[in-house]
């Protein structure tokens, strides 16, 4: 029987918040993921977290506060806001910043300005590095290193599959799960965290069923976004809210290579948070840049109708250098191109003149001399001019975010239809509907992982405890009653005897046991079996020790690895080294098209994640090159 624990279902940065926070109280911690990799689509989250009133605020003298903060979130989640939940996902704000900071050592000390916020309070680091990747990754790599540290304690288990949520009346009491083609229950308290459902094109599809009309959008989310955990929540009888609050965001990257793809990358709102401008096909602004996410979309299919589409996002030279990380990784994927402001007017075919007017009126708008038509207050990286150099991106709305889901409470339980929780069962992440109403603020996704991610590990951690000390005062009240204890000074002895009633009140099998004076206890010969191991499974999932890499002896051209560029068929060479990624283009966390750029791996990803969990893939190093990765 598995020892008591916490059940994590979830390898986001909601899971793994809510793991840290469970071993971090004292607690053993359970993670399954369905996934080969951690990360979800935290890993994706371009433009930062959000925190009010946070030191880094402080020291940069921004006169942010939390009920600010509050206020602005209460009021983009309009008609739909849960106060209760809003309230703790900014007044927590702070200290989840912070604790990043802390605990994982996570440099969060560039805050920008994104839309619908009254103040610069999103948070970034300095490395450049898309703040997604770099704190879901800091807590994966620590999770990693604690099942290594203390295997009793943490455990991982990837490519387990939840089908199912396992209770006894209204206790939750596990979850059954498959793995390696067979199916396994673990037994524990559970929290899910599995994501929204922003690309659940299933059958059963959530979307089809609550947003039809999104249905043929493109997707920023990975194929692993189908509401699997909506599904299995409500199919037990948990509440789900919200459901057709889907969040559209305005800026998915349209590859010119691939026009229709079904998924897109999306064009972090970092980039209007910095000055970028959205203009139409006459070179014409046509919205306050930093709206909420619904609204500029909206404003974008109005161009649509009006026949002016192609819709364009530019960044000024000024506002390219702030975000260089950003131009660099999209120019890279070919979905941005650097080009002057001439050669800009040409390609939109508006002319110059036309250019230049929309230029000259925004700097006048910025400087206060001119009203805008669609009332933006907050400018940034200014002038613009045609005679400046330009990043520039095609547009289009796309499939973002689910704001709808499982109810939960300001403790991150779950709630079924009378509003009344489930024992033992949390819910996180964008998985839990009404945290951010009927619209989201960018820079919120990250930070309502963070905090209700905490939330649940507390409220988990909190449950687990009372239940093992519940259990365990009953059994030692229990176990004292039946023994009886008799003392004999006169020969040593000391008699305990053991009471084992049978329903008549009879006791046909007391025992008696005698001990002399001194006793020395004798300990085990054989190792525990880890405390965390999940029923029917001996095998936690463990990264590669990166000392145990090694590169096979084969060479080959860079001309012979490009001849492998197709989906079928595709090699890629990333610092002097060759890898295969054919058979394994399911399950990058990027999905598919972030491996055809040989750029953008070396740039998201340190060295040492190809020893650690790409191994298998490498087939060889590059011919006449010197090996640059560092391990």
């Amino acid at each position: 029987m598995a020892p008591p624990r916490v059940i994590v279902v979830g390898g986001g940065l909601s899971g793994l918040s809510a793991a840290h926070t469970v071993y971090l109280n004292g607690g053993n911690v359970l993670v399954l993921d369905k996934q080969g990799f951690f990360g979800g689509n935290s890993t994706k989250a371009t433009s930062g977290i959000n925190g009010a009133l946070t030191r880094t605020q402080v020291d940069l003298g921004i006169g942010d506060s939390v009920k600010q903060f509050y206020e602005d979130t209460l009021k983009s989640a309009r008609d739909k806001a849960r106060p209760d939940l809003i309230k703790v996902l900014t007044y927590k704000s702070a200290s989840a910043v912070e604790w990043l900071q802390d605990v994982f050592n996570l440099d969060l000390t560039l805050v920008s300005r994104l839309g619908g916020h009254s103040f610069p309070r999103t948070h970034r680091g300095h490395d450049a590095k898309f703040p997604g990747m770099a704190i879901t990754y800091a807590l994966m790599q620590k999770l990693e290193a604690l099942t290594e540290k203390e295997p009793d304690r943490v455990q991982v288990l990837k490519k387990a599959r939840v089908t199912s949520i396992n209770k006894a009346g209204n206790s939750v009491t596990g979850v059954t799960y498959e793995h390696n083609g067979e199916t396994h229950i673990a037994d524990g308290v559970v929290i899910l965290a599995t994501g929204g459902y922003a690309a659940d094109f299933t059958e059963d599809s959530l979307l089809r069923k609550w947003r039809p009309d999104t249905f043929n959008l493109s997707s920023t989310n990975g194929t692993h976004a189908t509401g699997d955990g909506q599904k299995m929540l409500m199919a037990i009888g948990a509440n789900g809210i919200d459901m057709d609050k889907v969040q559209v965001h305005p800026t998915g990257l349209i590859d010119p290579k691939d026009p229709t793809s079904k998924w897109k990358f999306l064009a972090a709102e970092a980039l209007r948070g910095e000055g970028g401008l959205l203009l139409n096909s006459d070179g014409q602004r046509f919205s306050d840049e930093l709206g909420h996410r619904d609204y500029v979309s909206g404003q974008m299919w109005k161009e649509k109708e009006k026949g002016k589409w192609p819709i364009r996002l530019l960044l000024n030279s000024k506002a390219s250098n702030v975000l260089d990380f950003h131009t660099r990784h999209y120019a890279g994927r070919g979905l941005m191109k650097k080009m002057t402001g001439k050669e800009l007017a040409k390609e939109i075919g508006c002319g110059e003149a036309a250019l230049k007017r929309t230029f000259d009126e925004y700097n006048q708008i910025a400087e206060g001399k001119k009203k805008d038509p669609w009332n933006k207050k907050y400018f940034h990286n200014l002038p613009f001019s045609i005679d400046d150099t330009f990043y520039v991106a095609l547009m289009e709305p796309v499939l973002h975010f689910t704001m709808g889901g499982i109810e939960i409470n300001d403790r991150a339980e779950v709630l079924d239809s009378e509003k009344m929780p489930f024992e033992g069962l949390y819910a996180c992440g964008e998985l839990a509907g009404g945290v951010h109403g009927a619209n989201r603020l960018g820079g919120s996704s990250l930070l309502g992982c963070v905090v209700y991610g905490r939330v649940a590990g507390d409220s988990a951690s909190q449950y687990l405890f009372q239940k093992v000390l519940s259990s365990g005062t009953s059994t030692a009240q229990q176990r004292l009653n039946q023994i009886t204890l008799h003392i004999d000074p006169s020969q040593g002895r000391v008699s305990l005897q053991w009471h084992n009633d049978t329903a008549d009140g009879k006791d046909p099998a007391s025992a008696r046991a005698t001990a002399p004076r001194s006793v020395t206890p004798v300990a085990s010969s054989s190792p525990t079996k880890s405390a965390a191991t999940p029923a029917g499974e001996i095998n936690p999932s463990k990264p590669n020790e990166v000392a145990d890499f090694k590169i096979p002896d084969r060479e080959f051209t860079l001309e012979e690895v490009a001849k492998h560029n197709q989906k079928d068929d595709l090699w890629i060479a990333v610092k002097g080294v060759v890898m295969d990624m054919t058979n394994w283009l399911d399950e990058h966390p990027g999905g598919a098209q972030a491996l055809f750029s040989h750029m953008e791996f070396e740039m998201l990803h340190d060295d040492e994640v190809i020893p650690k969990y790409a191994s298998q893939i490498v087939i060889g190093r590059v011919k006449g090159q010197t090996l640059k990765l560092e391990y």
